[in-house]
């Protein structure tokens, strides 16, 4: 059995269903570790690879950073070896003409323009001009994950990757997961302009809601033999303590989102990704996990 000293990943979630998605990447499941009685997280122990890693979920009805920052205080107090930071999130991808972001795709976050790879974007200050200045920005992550996310990134330029056969080999495992966490139909990745609104608390599919009118839809030619399906994305990350569903703002800010991103204590060192998807969707395999930080990215934002 490992000691809690030999646990060097961690991995918090945000809700019931990440958790159920975090736990199916884990290539052996653990033995618990003795704690004290009064710990308020619940833990699930695995390894992937050479890892050995400490997931956890924030408990029902808690969200935000101050939720968030006390599961990671605390898992952190408990596992001292801890090294590198994973959260899986929920949020939205924001395509642009020069960032084709597509549902079921994944956003790594990478420093840019002096920021370090994640913008909070709802902190800051409101000028006498009335314009809101956002001055939130994490800093950017060590080094040595930025080395990896390089080694990776050459890596499926060059050769590809094989996400979609780690997702499909989970669920022939687990079939009872297919209608929950398997990949929609590329054909239901319908992207409507940004002045289209959606109705308010309708349980319909955007397709029945809004329809097909190709006058409403953004044109996307289709992806080909060599593009890769997921494609990986590089960049800015922004995050919130508010869910953004504005398509109009989504257009301004023009970043690929994971809004659960800024939660984890800045003492864990991390890089921040997503899986942009209409449902929940396994997609990250074991050669990512020492390089980032994972949030699932629902629909668009």
């Amino acid at each position: 059995m490992c000691t809690r000293e030999q646990y060097t990943v961690g991995w918090i979630c945000a809700i019931t269903t990440e958790y159920v998605a975090a736990k199916q990447m884990l290539d052996t499941v653990n033995d618990p570790v003795p704690l004290s009685h009064n710990q308020r997280n619940t833990y699930t122990f695995g390894k992937v690879g050479s890892h050995n890693i400490v997931i956890s979920v924030l408990p029902i009805g808690e969200y935000g950073i101050s939720s968030a920052a006390r599961v990671a205080e605390e898992m952190i107090h408990n596992f001292p070896n801890l090294r590198i930071g994973l959260m899986v999130g929920i949020g939205g991808g924001a395509p642009s003409p020069k960032h084709d972001i597509r549902l079921g795709d994944i956003v790594v976050s990478t420093p840019h323009n002096g920021h370090g790879g994640v913008f909070q974007y709802d902190y800051g200050k409101t000028m006498q001009d009335q314009t809101f200045r956002q001055t939130g920005f994490l800093d950017q992550p060590p080094t040595v994950l930025r080395a990896a996310v390089s080694e990776l990134r050459a890596q499926y330029m060059s050769d590809g990757h094989a996400l979609d056969d780690v997702v499909s080999k989970i669920l022939d495992k687990k079939p009872r997961l297919r209608r929950d966490f398997a990949r929609p139909d590329s054909a239901t990745d319908l992207l409507y302009k940004a002045h289209v609104v959606h109705p308010k608390d309708s349980e319909e599919p955007c397709n029945v809601n809004c329809g097909s009118d190709p006058s409403l839809l953004v044109t996307r030619d289709p992806r080909g033999e060599y593009d890769d399906d997921p494609a990986i994305h590089y960049g800015i990350i922004a995050s919130a303590n508010q869910l953004m569903k504005d398509a109009l703002t989504r257009t301004k800010m023009r970043l690929g989102k994971a809004w659960n991103g800024a939660e984890l204590h800045p003492r864990n060192s991390s890089l921040v990704g997503g899986n942009v998807c209409n449902k929940q969707l396994f997609s990250n395999q074991s050669e990512m996990l020492t390089t980032i930080r994972i949030s699932n990215l629902t629909s668009y934002a």
